[in-house]
């Protein structure tokens, strides 16, 4: 159990790609975890993406939500301000773009 949440996560680190709009892919480092909440009854996952010139030409183009697409799935997430490092976090409610054991 995670101390500073108080459940399970799980996660995936490693290659992905934002797809934004549709059309534009930019490939991206993330680090994702993710745990389901019993409140809502719904799986909730988030995590970084390293910095990155074209999300950040995106995101401050407008771009507030992408498909993130990794290995073992996709799911769309919202993107948020980045950090002191320039990295974005993402996060969303729905099926993780990963796997969940």
């Amino acid at each position: 159990m995670s101390e500073e949440h108080g459940h399970d996560e799980e996660g995936y680190t490693g290659d992905a790609v934002l797809v934004f709009a549709g059309e534009r892919e930019v490939p991206v480092s993330v680090e994702l975890r993710g745990y389901f909440q019993p409140i809502d009854g719904r799986y909730h996952w988030y995590g970084r993406i390293a910095a990155n010139d074209e999300v950040t030409e995106l995101v401050e183009g407008g771009a507030r939500s992408a498909l993130l697409r990794t290995p073992d799935g996709s799911a769309t997430g919202s993107l948020t301000d980045p950090d002191p490092w320039r990295r974005y976090r993402v996060a969303g409610t729905s099926t993780p773009p990963f796997a969940v054991g």
